[in-house]
């Protein structure tokens, strides 16, 4: 394997090489759901997509494992303000999640596991690190993480612990030995719902953030994993206090740490806090899912991501020309089969830039010199380097989860009765006026092609027939 990947924990570009050979076990910090997703909240679940699919396609064997943090402080908050029961409201939010997900075409996670799931797991983690010396109670039912007692606390972010400051999600009821440890169970706040605590031998509570994803990596991944992986904003203190936390149990942990950038806007991260969301719902009701995907994808996974008016419109004009390339060359040479695409031989540049880190921007240069040729062969008649090219950026497309001739684009993952009905009754159009041209009535001809395009759809006569495609949205946005 020649992948190389920037390791956050050593800050340094490292090659990748897994536990156990042709096997690749990623734990990578999912959502806490305590409101619906926006945009952002989708960076880590595409960019890391990309690098699931680039490792299957290498014929590695990966097990992907993406939590659900259900239970929450934030989660009861706004469950309590909106009147539900949290666990109603969290799972709300996270059907609202894994919709986002499929509709972007993220491919399911080998297990989703989520924290009320898993308090046992969580419990004898405690245990360990508390008959370790690694974890005090503090009182019925809040216990913390010691962090004196773990000399390499701060490492993986290269902090000196007297430069912390304490984490604001981890003030309890009180009784820390050290302003900056870290809650692993927290006893009940007044007001909060019974249901949302558990019984311990350290006294009824709920579990702390950082201990959850600890003890579903252990559970489901074992000791030693290979990746790790999260959001920029995770580094510290979430991801800091599981590696602190696991490797005080003696588990090896994380033996790579990727971080991905953000969705920013005017330099800002995304978040609701700064009232700059965007709900995927909302930019799907007004855009494809597949131009959403590739906005998302066209930037290298670790960049920042500024959100402008124009990145859709960008990404829908690029998407245009490569789903427009993959369906005229199709219909002059003909479908290419799904294992084709998966076994054609990429482009060496493609490899090399993927290998790079992921280093998606240099790998689309190489997708858009493909294009280029495809659509030179085409004008001139070369089916054979045509359908060349046609498979080959299929299969380069397929790797960011772009491929447009996949079923999830070509019937937009969900419900296309639609889409049929609006091709069968252009077609019935298009029919109609191609008996009008070989009749000679130019008239009725043209009347049938301006009422086509009157109603959005563009036709373009070929040698084959006549093809058509829906016109671009205008911009109607007032200045």
């Amino acid at each position: 394997m020649s992948l190389r990947l920037f390791d956050s924990g050593t800050q340094s570009v490292r090659d990748f090489v897994p536990l156990v050979e042709g096997e690749v076990g990623v734990y990578l910090c999912g959502a806490t759901v305590q409101a619906p997703p926006h945009i952002g909240h989708l960076r880590s679940g595409v960019a890391f997509d990309v690098l699931v699919r680039w490792l299957r396609r290498g014929g590695a064997r990966v097990t992907l494992v993406r939590n659900v943090t259900d239970i929450d402080d934030k989660i009861l908050t706004k469950a309590a303000d909106a009147g539900e029961p949290w666990w109603a409201w969290a799972m709300a939010n996270e059907r609202a999640f894994t919709a986002a997900y499929d509709a972007l075409g993220v491919l399911p996670p080998s297990y989703e596991p989520r924290a009320t799931g898993h308090v046992p797991a969580m419990l004898d983690l405690m245990t360990r690190l508390v008959e370790r010396g690694h974890a005090y109670v503090a009182g019925a039912g809040d216990v913390y993480f010691d962090v004196r007692s773990w000399p390499s606390y701060g490492e993986l972010t290269n902090q000196r612990l007297d430069d912390m400051v304490d984490s604001p999600d981890d003030t309890g009821a009180g009784g820390k030995r050290d302003p900056h440890d870290f809650a692993l169970w927290k006893a009940p706040k007044p007001g909060e719902p019974a249901t949302a605590a558990w019984d311990t031998p350290y006294g009824r509570g709920r579990p702390g953030w950082h201990l959850e994803c600890s003890a579903m990596a252990h559970r489901y991944l074992g000791e030693t994993f290979d990746i790790h992986g999260g959001g920029l904003d995770l580094r510290f203190p979430h991801h800091e206090n599981e590696q602190a936390q696991s490797h005080a149990a003696g588990y090896g942990f994380a033996r790579y740490w990727l971080h991905n950038g953000w969705v920013t806007q005017g330099g800002a991260k995304m978040s609701k806090s700064l009232g700059n969301g965007l709900l995927v719902t909302a930019v799907l009701a007004t855009v494809r899912p597949v131009v959403l995907r590739y906005a998302m994808t066209a930037v290298q996974y670790r960049s920042m991501l500024e959100w402008t008016d124009d990145t859709l419109r960008e990404a829908e004009a690029t998407w245009d020309r490569l789903a427009g390339f993959v369906e005229r060359a199709t219909e002059r040479v003909g479908a290419a089969t799904a294992d084709e695409v998966a076994a054609v031989a990429l482009p060496a540049g493609f490899a090399a830039a993927m290998d790079d880190d992921l280093n998606v921007p240099a790998a689309l240069a190489v997708v858009h010199e493909t294009l280029r040729a495809g659509n030179s062969a085409l004008a001139a008649g070369d089916d054979a380097t045509a359908r060349d090219a046609m498979v080959s950026l299929r299969g380069m497309l397929d790797v960011l989860g772009l491929d447009p001739a996949s079923p999830q684009w070509t019937t937009a993952g969900g419900d296309d009765r639609a889409e049929r009905a609006l091709a069968s009754l252009v077609a019935a159009e298009l029919d109609a006026r191609a008996a009008a041209r070989a009749a000679r009535d130019w008239t009725t001809a043209d009347a049938i092609r301006e009422r086509l395009t009157a109603a959005g759809v563009v036709v373009e006569d070929s040698p084959t027939g006549a093809r058509w495609t829906l016109a671009a949205p205008t911009d109607t946005t007032e200045d």
